[in-house]
């Protein structure tokens, strides 16, 4: 059973307001991991506390960083269930966490941050392990 709408709105809107890109559908994931794209971070979003009181906190924090990912999206676990679910085959290699953030650099994952090492931390050091990433993944430079 999904998620109702009205419950998770305001949890995706946390990230979409700072730009975050929703894929909802296996058709988005697959458009936006294509190889081509550069470096993404995917957020694999949820209803849990950790998401709230530090994921998504976090990569807001971490969002205003000098060296960015290309692009930036995210689904909801518990309601964009076939989209999470071929995030989750892209991340094979990696057991199935949420919250939790995953860079891709041409389609192919290269940086994990899962909910094990989000629950126990503050945002500050959750951006503090983004911007890490960043920073050895990623190129684009913000003003």
């Amino acid at each position: 059973m999904r998620y109702p709408e009205e419950f998770i709105g305001p949890m995706r809107e946390e990230l979409t307001r700072l730009g975050v890109i929703e894929t909802r559908t296996p058709q988005a994931v697959n458009e936006i991991l294509k190889p081509g794209n550069g470096t993404v971070m995917m957020v694999i979003n949820s209803m849990c506390g950790c998401a709230a009181g530090r994921a998504r906190p976090g990569i807001a924090r971490a969002l205003k960083h000098s060296v960015l990912p290309d692009k930036v999206a995210t689904v909801f676990a518990g309601a964009d269930m076939e989209a999470t679910a071929l995030v989750r085959d892209y991340l094979k290699d990696y057991p199935p966490s949420s919250p939790s953030v995953a860079i891709f650099r041409d389609g192919k994952p290269v940086f994990m941050l899962h909910r094990h090492q989000i629950e126990n931390r503050e945002a500050h050091e959750i951006a503090q392990s983004l911007t890490e990433a960043f920073d050895e993944y990623c190129v684009r430079q913000t003003k």
